[in-house]
């Protein structure tokens, strides 16, 4: 199986070599980069933003690294300070020293007293030299320490630096992802609200329904009917009083006087008229 999976993809390869030529590999690295980009944009963007959730809580154990050097930076700054403050303290008592040997000196007496005890010059010469050649080399140390303990506090304060512009570079970047989740629910509520089924009326069904009820109060009303005239046919005694119209005696003096004309003359007119 292997090789004939072996044997394909070289007869593949020279396949697609006789037909690129020396595009070959162009033409194989952009189809590669077309199937990343199309895999890319099937990708969620719910998941590149939980992705984007998890690169930034993996910055924390950077952060923390940091703080634990910069902790321990400050610690050995603070104990070199220290430590050289301790050293100008014992290089200035050793200056008092060798300055008053110096002047005890100058005064040429042959002996002196130190703690009751005597001393020649000679041995306070000699002393005095030892304590100069200590104080030298001690200065010279100090000095070579000033500078490292400049050396250092540079470098606590670049990495400090260093550290507030991580820090703050991540809670933008942590702003910018709330952000981006927030437009992200907001284009999904748009999304939801636009795919909503509208409702389809069927206006045939309707149409159909009022048919049926007219055509069903029809039938009752037809049914009202024959009830009513079955119940007369029935003998029922009607109980209900008809207004009977009244007709003046004088009825023929009230329409000649209401046309103010004879009336063979009306009549002779009514005669003339056609009739339909």
């Amino acid at each position: 199986m292997i090789k004939k999976a072996l044997v394909t993809a070289i007869a593949v390869a020279l396949l697609g070599g006789f037909v690129f030529g020396r595009d070959l590999f162009s033409y194989a690295k952009t189809s590669a980069n077309e199937v990343r980009k199309a895999v890319k944009r099937e990708v969620p963007p719910e998941f590149e933003l939980e992705r984007a959730r998890e690169m930034l809580d993996g910055l924390l154990p950077e952060i923390k690294e940091h703080l634990r050097v910069i902790a321990e930076n400050q610690v050995e700054v603070e104990r070199f300070e220290q430590e050289i403050a301790r050293k100008e303290v014992s290089i200035r008592k050793q200056e008092q020293a060798i300055l008053a040997l110096r002047e005890d000196l100058r005064t040429g007496s042959g002996t002196f007293t130190y703690a009751s005890r005597t001393y020649s010059s000679d041995e306070v010469k000699r002393d005095l030299k030892e304590r100069f050649d200590r104080f030298v080399n001690a200065n010279e140390a100090l000095v070579r320490d000033q500078k490292i303990l400049t050396l250092r506090q540079k470098s606590l304060l670049s990495n400090e630096d260093k550290l507030d512009k991580m820090l703050l570079a991540r809670k933008d970047l942590e702003v910018l992802v709330e952000e981006t989740a927030a437009r992200l629910n907001t284009m999904r509520a748009v999304e939801a609200a636009a795919a909503t089924p509208s409702i389809n009326i069927d206006n045939s069904e309707l149409n159909r329904l009022k048919m049926l009820l007219a055509e069903l109060n029809k039938d009752l009303d037809v049914r009202e009917k024959m009830l009513d005239a079955e119940g007369k046919f029935h003998g029922l005694i009607p109980v209900e009083t008809t207004d009977e119209v009244e007709v003046p005696e004088n009825i023929e003096n009230e329409i000649d006087t209401y046309f103010q004309e004879d009336p063979q003359e009306i009549g002779h007119e009514l005669a003339l008229e056609p009739t339909l």
